[in-house]
């Protein structure tokens, strides 16, 4: 089996300052990091360093050939990526000596996928294969439709959390990621529970309390707890419990033992500054000592 990943590809430019800006102010910045980030690339990364099969589905723009470059250094299939000319989607993050941040994103080439490209793509897919989508690029729900007439599972990470999004995915989905607060505003929106949507298995993140997840077919609902370490840096360990999780189920391991490792290799990513970079792979998650 292989998981398909229709997902955004940013440049992370992380600049330090000694604060935030306020309105017309300038500051000169004491660093700048640059990484491969965007939830895409990320839940690629991680679902590829927990040794699945992973194909990821994107665009970038004629400066974007080193993000591609170094996907395919994480083991991630890249040749459904396409080169367009618009500029690589980047998120410029200021951040503070006390680890609050602002962030500017500008989705770029993310945004301008096509139908043709999802097709040629999703045509080499085998059905039981996996397509996960996120909300950082176009064409989700036309790729979810694609993927359940092809005897795909569909998986959705509802983030950055859009009501409308979510619900023009719903029905084809098989498995659904959410945060605590993403779970509190779909359910204003639409006056459903995450064990009342109608997918097979959602699961709901809850940060330093560890995730829930709701069965449909049993309704049982069960946890998995987080490990106790201390933090330094929380982007990127949701996508990376995503992608974890999604590679384990992938690999045949039952939900239980999938949010367990998922939940390992979350913990060991919180330590450490950086996104798709510094994601953590299994031999690291399985040897890790908390």
């Amino acid at each position: 089996m292989a998981i398909w990943n229709l997902g955004s590809i940013n440049a992370d430019m992380v600049y330090a300052l000694p604060h935030l800006p306020v309105a017309g102010e300038t500051l000169a910045a004491r660093g700048l990091d640059q990484f491969l980030g965007g939830k895409g690339a990320n839940m690629s990364v991680a679902a590829a360093r927990a040794g699945a099969r992973v194909h990821h589905i994107g665009a970038v723009g004629p400066e974007g050939g080193w993000a591609v470059q170094r996907l395919m250094e994480y083991g991630v299939d890249t040749r459904q990526i396409a080169s367009l000319d618009l500029p690589t989607g980047h998120a410029i993050i200021a951040v503070d000596q006390g680890g609050e941040n602002q962030i500017i994103l500008y989705p770029g080439a993310n945004r301008a996928l096509t139908l043709d490209q999802i097709g040629q793509a999703l045509s080499a897919a085998d059905a039981g294969d996996t397509l996960v989508l996120q909300n950082e690029t176009n064409m989700q729900s036309e790729a979810a439709e694609m993927a359940c007439k092809l005897g795909l599972k569909v998986a959705y990470a509802a983030a950055p959390f859009d009501a409308q999004a979510v619900q023009g995915v719903l029905p084809c989905l098989d498995l659904l990621f959410l945060n605590e607060v993403e779970a509190a505003q779909l359910q204003q929106a639409i006056g459903k529970a995450p064990e009342a949507l109608g997918v097979a298995d959602v699961i709901v993140t809850l940060g330093s309390r560890g995730a829930r997840h709701y069965h449909k077919a049993s309704g049982q609902i069960s946890e998995v707890p987080a490990l106790p370490v201390t933090p330094v840096d929380t982007t990127g360990a949701g996508d990376t419990f995503t992608g974890y999780v999604l590679s384990a189920l992938d690999r045949g391991l039952p939900m239980p033992q999938a949010m367990a490792l998922a939940a390992r290799a979350a913990a060991l990513m919180v330590t450490r500054h950086g996104t798709a970079d510094v994601i953590p792979d299994l031999k690291e998650v399985q040897e890790a000592k908390f």
